[in-house]
């Protein structure tokens, strides 16, 4: 007779047990070894004195090969787990992580700050429902809520009307190329910056001296006295902020608009002329029913935008002459005043008032082909 390779024979019960312990055990010390590596270049990073290019290079190190790395481990773990076990685990292993940093970074501490909410100034009484009790009846917090309500609508309007013109118009250009990279550069501007460009362009000096904002500059020469554009003319110096954001987010709709014009099949065009449409009639029926899906996501992403405007308001203003928002009464009460109370509700306020957009977008994008 033939001798069987040992590799072939069938192991015992009790061996097979534990070569699949064993194996299990040194699987799960892969994920558990690039772990505490990652953890180690935490602590080098958070404590360590070496060179700022010393550390710079371990950051982009650990931070991008420590995403490989962990998936690597995780692979090699799913490998080693009975084919039953392992598609059972697979999702858990590979979502677990962005659970888990989603539930350390945002559920626990939104669940902290609804919490804070419920006590005192500092924290040391309960005081229950007060906190937004106060936030709904102060005047100071009814301004900034209305502040709030005029940069949702103007902004949001302003957005949506400059880019979808300008889309149209660009597009029958034969300038288009260099005039919407004029109209999109401003994107590459963080608010903050903009912030400082527009103070210079609101800049005021006294009458009889030589104006270096652009704006008093023409007002100015036209005869006008010299205004304090977003301080002494309330509340309209609202507008000159909220016209910062319409600046800066138009290329953003005016890119998402001309795309969706592009997408529009041609023949309906022409068969809209065909049937002796103008091209406002053209305008009015075809193309804004074809982009509506379009026009409906640039309305609630600007939406969302402008619920948390903080940057142009601190730079311009710093909240004063009645320009205040909900973010930056916010971040007023709770790191300025010391309200912690008050600040937290003021949080949470804002953040139900984000969600409901936030949810709408997710419906409307598991509606759509690719999502369902």
């Amino acid at each position: 007779m033939e001798s069987i390779p040992a590799t072939e024979r069938p192991m015992a019960p009790a061996t097979r047990v534990a070569v699949g312990l064993g194996r299990l055990v040194v699987a799960l010390a892969v994920p558990v070894i690039a772990f505490i590596v990652l953890w180690q270049g935490f602590l080098f990073l958070r404590d360590s004195d070496a060179p700022k290019i010393v550390i710079a290079v371990v950051a982009v190190t650990w931070g991008v090969g420590g995403v490989a790395l962990l998936y690597v481990s995780f692979n090699y773990l799913i490998e080693r787990l009975p084919a039953g076990i392992g598609a059972r685990v697979l999702p858990f292993l590979f979502v677990g992580p962005a659970l888990a940093l989603l539930t350390w970074f945002l559920v626990l501490p939104t669940i902290r700050t609804f919490w804070i909410s419920l006590f005192s100034a500092d924290s040391s009484q309960f005081v229950g429902l007060d906190n937004y009790i106060k936030v709904f009846t102060t005047p100071s917090t009814l301004e900034v809520f209305r502040n709030n309500l005029l940069w949702m609508i103007v902004g949001t309007t302003g957005v949506v009307v400059f880019g979808l013109l300008i889309a149209v118009l660009a597009d029958r250009s034969r300038f288009e190329a260099g005039a919407k990279s004029i109209i999109f550069m401003p994107m590459a501007i963080s608010f903050v910056g903009a912030g400082i460009i527009w103070n210079f362009m609101y800049e005021v000096r006294d009458a009889g001296q030589p104006q270096i904002g652009l704006l008093n500059a023409f007002w100015a020469a036209l005869g006008g006295e010299p205004q304090a554009w977003t301080a002494l003319i309330q509340p309209w110096n609202n507008f000159f902020l909220i016209f910062i954001m319409i600046w800066l987010q138009t290329g953003f709709a005016m890119v998402l608009f001309s795309a969706a014009i592009k997408g529009i099949p041609a023949e309906l065009i022409e068969a809209a002329r065909i049937d002796g449409a103008s091209e406002r009639q053209i305008f009015a029926n075809v193309t804004i029913p074809q982009i509506k899906g379009t026009i409906v996501t640039v309305i609630t992403t600007t939406v969302i935008l402008t619920l948390k405007v903080f940057d142009i308001v601190i730079v311009m203003t710093g909240g004063q002459f009645g320009t205040g928002v909900i973010a930056y009464e916010f971040y007023r009460q709770y790191f300025t005043a010391r309200n912690f109370g008050v600040g937290s509700a003021l949080a949470i306020v804002l953040l139900v008032a984000v969600i409901p957009v936030m949810v709408y977008n997710l419906r409307r994008f598991r509606g759509q082909e690719g999502f369902k």
